[in-house]
């Protein structure tokens, strides 16, 4: 009964260990934005006819896309990650859902009219939404490989975020927003995945080999 006790007390603070770290990375991820928040919304924004736009509606339409697909992309190429495929799938309908739940609610409730004057759908930021969603799950999957893997899409979803700003379409309040609504909707995922699936015993991912017949990929879900 006392080992049992014991055992449990540990599995416990691993788990509080895990949020924690989970947490920070959430927190420094939104505060590499935070610089700029005091600009931006000074005065009540006016349309401006004369403004011109960076050709067209820029990279950052790609980039948001960018950590969410190297999730997949480095699972497909056999790095070992900490789900398995049906988590992982489930993990990301789970955490997209939320994020597109919570951003467009909050686009329909509060009006915030963008800076170039094109609509009222300015907060929050849903490229950088997606882009840090994206991107924690990318930290969490391949975190134990190398955390610079996780670094290397927060890199991206801050330059989805800056890029935002740049072209006038968002104020640096709502990217910031976006921002904590990714991480935060990532995580949800998570716990989502948790509750219908349970926790991942071990790893099952992709291999690659090579036979007389070609290259071979096996997926075991």
């Amino acid at each position: 009964m006392a080992n049992g006790l014991v055992l449990c007390l540990n599995v416990n603070k691993k788990e509080i260990a895990r949020m924690t770290i989970r947490l920070r990375q959430c927190v420094v991820a939104v505060v590499m934005l935070m610089p700029g928040v005091g600009f931006g919304q000074t005065t009540a924004p006016t349309v401006n006819n004369d403004y011109k736009r960076f050709h067209g509606d820029g990279i950052d339409n790609v980039l948001q896309y960018v950590p969410t697909v190297a999730v997949f992309g480095l699972k497909v190429c056999g790095v070992k990650t900490g789900t398995s495929w049906k988590k992982r799938l489930t993990v990301s309908v789970a955490s997209f859902a939320v994020n597109a739940g919570v951003t467009y609610a909050l686009k329909r409730t509060i009006h915030e009219r963008r800076p170039d004057g094109t609509d009222n759908r300015s907060f929050p930021s849903g490229h950088t939404s997606i882009a840090f969603c994206g991107a924690t799950s990318l930290m969490h999957e391949y975190y134990k490989v190398s955390p610079w893997i996780g670094v290397a899409g927060y890199a991206v979803a801050t330059t989805v975020a800056v890029d935002r700003v740049r072209r006038n379409r968002h104020h640096w309040g709502d990217v910031v927003a976006g921002a904590a609504i990714g991480c935060l909707s990532a995580e949800a995922g998570y716990l989502i995945g948790d509750l219908i699936l349970g926790k991942d015993k071990k790893n099952d991912d992709v291999s690659l080999a090579v036979s007389p017949m070609g290259l071979e990929l096996k997926m075991q879900l």
